[in-house]
């Protein structure tokens, strides 16, 4: 059986083999209607590009960089599938490319990865995502961008999650249902978002006319959220409740807690922070915020592709905006009034 040609689709369309080329290349300069014929045809017939060609004729990579340094993977594997669905629907590649916060390479490391790769585009995670330089480096390159993180960066495409707004909204939640010592695991002091998170716990204990029982700092990890829950529970008079700023950790605390002979949330309500699966696999359902990673991802794709798609010539015109990500409170078993 003969394989199929971009030839044979253009033919039974009716259409040029440019016309077959711009839909399959998701070029923006085609009639619904036509891309509509083109693509049933297509999948008619069974037709798959070469993705060779593709490159060849668009001068394009058809990759996708995703640039991060989250070794959680309970954050990871929803931006993959997100970005995969979305990219993957346009004949794109996602590489990942994972990078350390902390090194002193990093910018020359993001800077080789870009070269090496010859990615069309990259997705940032944060923390990445909120180092002003890493934006201007990658600008150099002239390699579109979208971040995801929890703040605006000047002349960066970014989707923000409000996570500040978020951490006084739950904060608020454990107030009202009683809670007057409230303890707060951070994650590093480093990282913006955890500046973020820690911030909207303060300003909305100081709104209630509350202090912190204690502040700890974590590294988002269960090993150090079951530190600070043991750090906490050696305190003279014992929080009643504990924020941690990811499930991680609050699932971290959990272990402390159990450890213990206590229970949760009888003797010390949790919450946590992303909404990650753990959260309802652990006993009791952790109350935490929605983090929508899969959604975000979906959205960063999206805009990446658009931006990839405009050019070169609309980069001016694109390249500064912000779209801001409202989170949700999700209330489960580890929460309740204190009893004591």
């Amino acid at each position: 059986m003969n394989e199929v040609t971009i030839s044979d689709v253009a033919e039974q369309c009716g259409v040029s083999l440019r016309t077959v080329s711009r839909v399959i290349n998701g070029s923006s300069k085609v009639s619904a209607k036509t891309r509509r014929r083109v693509e049933a045809v297509i999948e008619n017939l069974g037709f798959r590009p070469s993705a060779r060609a593709r490159a060849l004729a668009t001068g394009r990579s058809f990759l996708i960089g995703l640039i991060h340094d989250d070794p959680n993977a309970l954050v990871l594997d929803p931006v993959q599938r997100g970005l995969s669905q979305v990219c993957g629907a346009r004949g794109f590649e996602v590489v990942v490319h994972p990078c350390s916060y902390g090194s002193n390479q990093l910018l020359d490391d993001v800077r080789g990865f870009i070269k090496r790769s010859r990615v069309d585009g990259v997705v940032l995670l944060p923390p990445l995502a909120e180092l002003t330089q890493l934006h201007q480096v990658i600008a150099e390159t002239h390699t579109p961008s979208v971040a995801i993180a929890s703040v605006s960066i000047d002349g960066a495409d970014m989707l923000v999650s409000l996570e500040r707004q978020a951490a006084h909204e739950l904060t608020l939640r454990l107030v009202a249902l009683g809670h007057t010592r409230i303890a707060f695991i951070s994650g590093p002091s480093r990282f913006i978002s955890a500046q973020q998170r820690r911030q909207g716990f303060l300003d909305a204990l100081d709104e209630a006319g509350l202090a912190p029982s204690t502040l700890v700092e974590g590294d988002y990890s269960f090993e150090s959220g079951l530190l600070c829950g043991e750090t906490i529970l050696n305190l003279p008079e014992r929080p009643t409740a504990v924020f941690a700023s990811n499930d991680f950790m609050a699932a971290g605390v959990m272990k402390a807690l159990t450890g213990r002979g206590l229970s949760c949330p009888h003797d010390l309500s949790v919450a946590g922070f992303d909404d990650s699966s753990i959260a309802r696999m652990i006993s009791p359902a952790l109350t935490t915020i929605n983090r929508p990673m899969r959604t975000m991802a979906e959205t960063a794709a999206q805009r990446l592709l658009e931006r990839i798609e405009a050019g070169p010539q609309a980069a001016g015109s694109v390249r500064s905006r912000s779209l801001q990500i409202a989170l949700q409170v999700v209330e489960r078993e580890s929460t309740a009034a204190p009893t004591s």
